[in-house]
């Protein structure tokens, strides 16, 4: 009998699916085996992953912002596959919806409206939280679960010209080491999973002078997402990986010992 693949059976919500990390992360998911929920603002977006993914994918269009949006995606994913098992918070916006050649033009936080501070919170902080909420007491009752954490490299949330994307993924990175703490011995896991450095994707414009042949290219972040849902990863939480670390050469047990490290700011008093 032909072994199956390593997420039969697990059903999946990923944020921000459309582009970038998020159909990357779902594209490997669905190839794994994995049946989908793919949450996006974006519908035509959407369409594109779906086709693309191949396997068991269902959009979603909605917004991360929306109490009742999250709640409906997690309906959803019950009413299509009958359970819950792995959330990944990865919707997000960046420095270019403010100004796309913040690259090469730094954006100091005084020049940023309050308003625009409290949309990337909205959408980086709170989403997260909306989507993990809404689905952690499907995850508790069946004492299993999976939160995934997608923010970004520790000295990019402490960058000078990155306010408030910085600050906002800090926020989520420290939200996600609460959660990991409050269900610790629940069976629900929390971890973070960052591409470890600028990704090849809209977040860095391509009106902008960069080399993108040096940036993390999006389906690094296939390996290690699949193997933070599957069972392999029972009991690991409060951890942070970092995809383009993820050497697929080697035992999976000494890949995610080299690309892993405490969530957040583990390691300081």
């Amino acid at each position: 009998m032909p072994m199956g693949l390593p997420l039969d059976g697990k059903a999946v919500i990923v944020s921000g699916a459309g582009k970038g990390l998020g159909r990357a992360m779902t594209s490997a998911l669905a190839g794994a085996g994995a049946s989908v929920i793919a949450v996006d603002i974006d519908e035509a977006a959407l369409e594109s992953v779906v086709s693309s993914a191949g396997g068991q994918v269902v959009p979603a269009k909605a917004d991360v912002t929306s109490d009742k949006d999250m709640e409906t995606v997690v309906d959803l994913c019950s009413k299509h596959f009958g359970h819950v098992d792995v959330v990944v918070c990865n919707a997000g916006i960046g420095m270019s919806t403010i100004r796309t050649d913040y690259h090469t033009n730094p954006i100091t936080f005084w020049e940023v409206d309050p308003e625009i501070v409290s949309r990337f919170l909205e959408v980086n902080v709170v989403g997260a939280f909306r989507l993990a909420r809404a689905a952690v007491s499907r995850m508790r009752e069946q004492k299993w679960g999976r939160i995934v954490s997608v923010t970004t490299s520790l000295s990019t949330m402490m960058r000078k010209g990155n306010s408030p994307y910085g600050p906002s993924k800090a926020a989520h990175e420290a939200l996600a080491a609460v959660m990991a703490g409050d269900l610790l011995g629940s069976g629900v896991t929390v971890n973070v999973l960052v591409p470890g450095g600028a990704a090849d994707t809209s977040m860095v414009p391509y009106s902008e002078a960069v080399d993108r042949s040096k940036l993390v290219k999006p389906e690094m972040m296939g390996p290690p997402i699949i193997w933070l849902a599957s069972d392999e990863s029972d009991g690991v939480t409060a951890r942070r990986f970092v995809a383009r670390y993820w050497d697929a050469a080697l035992p999976v047990d000494e890949a995610v010992r080299r690309c892993s490290a405490p969530i957040a700011w583990g390691t300081l008093e």
